[in-house]
């Protein structure tokens, strides 16, 4: 068998921050009771200037930065995401001809809410597997939306991850993969709508806790695992306090957890929270370092992983780009009504 797994990883996450409090300001709302509720103090917000093609362009160059590949061996791109800048005419293509990959074998924008970059890192897999590219990039990136007032505007925020898949100088040995999906429509957007819909606490029960239990005991029953195997577990954060939920009830610890949760001082960076949290754990991943990720996309469905770091990782140059623990650190808090500016709130037809 050959291995298949990651050669490189990069991320971005806007400077721009929102305190949790400003916004329970804004709408009378009780800042603590909100902050405690959700476990998050304050999250990413979006420049003018930045969209999901742009988040991507930054996460590609640092996947890229850190290895030594020509980009025109990269034979696919794909970029998940539910907030792509154009309804026709792909992101990919964007980020190819950004990172001087072009032309490229195969192109596409994936869409399944939360989990469309972790589908992406499926793919390409198969097509490393197969032989028909040399590597492939996957990229989970989003600008969410939220409507004003509502509770997912505490939570939805900005930020991407991106990962090049191959077979040579693998840093994280990708030991299994494994989905679940069904029909739960706890979280949608109409076609033409600007703002998404809810189902309220039918998003946490059965929606996201169904669907990765369900998906994490499936991949530990496959590889023949214990959540005390692993050394660290990311599970998707729509907020600070379900994946600390979800881990104990499948049996990780609140420490395996530390590293990759990333919600409370970024927000639901969407399609990619898992990816970036998975960046963070790479910053300080070790060889012989398991992982458990576990992503969850509204709709609904859910792509866990099982990795294994390399010795290779040593020889990655991580500082090449910039880590997650200085993009926590590199930020500028902007008040209320410079977000709904930013964010495009005062928009009426």
């Amino acid at each position: 068998m050959v291995d298949i797994g990651i050669i490189s990883y990069g991320a971005h996450i806007p400077r721009l921050r929102i305190k949790t409090e400003e916004i329970a300001k804004a709408w009378g709302k009780d800042p603590v009771s909100i902050s405690k509720g959700l476990g998050i103090i304050e999250k990413s917000v979006p420049s003018p200037d930045q969209d999901v093609a742009t988040i991507s362009v930054e996460a590609a160059r640092s996947a890229l930065a850190r290895v030594n590949i020509d980009p025109q061996e990269i034979g696919a791109i794909y970029v998940g995401s539910e907030s792509h800048p154009y309804a026709v005419k792909p992101t990919g293509t964007i980020v190819g001809e950004a990172i001087g990959a072009t032309p490229i074998l195969k192109v596409a924008d994936y869409e399944f809410a939360c989990k469309a970059g972790t589908a992406a890192i499926q793919t390409c897999m198969a097509l490393v597997k197969s032989n028909m590219i040399k590597f492939g990039m996957a990229i989970g990136s989003d600008t969410s939306q939220a409507a004003p007032g509502d509770a997912l505007e505490y939570a939805a925020s900005a930020g991407g991850g991106a990962l090049i898949i191959g077979k040579q100088d693998i840093i994280a040995k990708i030991n299994g993969t494994c989905s679940f999906t069904t029909d739960t429509p706890d979280f949608w957007r109409r076609e033409g709508r600007k703002y998404p819909a809810h189902g309220g606490r039918f998003t946490g029960t059965p929606a996201y806790f169904k669907h990765i239990t369900s998906n994490a005991k499936n991949l530990m029953e496959n590889m023949k695992s214990k959540p005390e195997d692993y050394k660290y577990a990311i599970f998707h954060q729509p907020n600070g306090k379900f994946p600390i939920r979800v881990a104990k009830m499948l049996g990780f610890t609140e420490e395996q957890v530390k590293q990759g949760l990333l919600c409370p001082y970024i927000g639901n960076t969407y399609s990619g929270a898992t990816m970036i949290g998975l960046a963070s754990v790479l910053d300080v991943s070790k060889p012989n370092d398991r992982i458990f990720l576990c992503s969850y996309g509204s709709g609904a469905g859910s792509d866990a992983f099982d990795f294994t770091v390399t010795d290779q990782i040593n020889k990655l140059e991580r500082k090449n780009a910039t880590l997650i623990s200085q993009f926590l650190e590199n930020k500028q808090y902007i008040d209320y009504a410079n977000y709904a500016k930013y964010r495009d709130l005062l928009y009426y037809d």
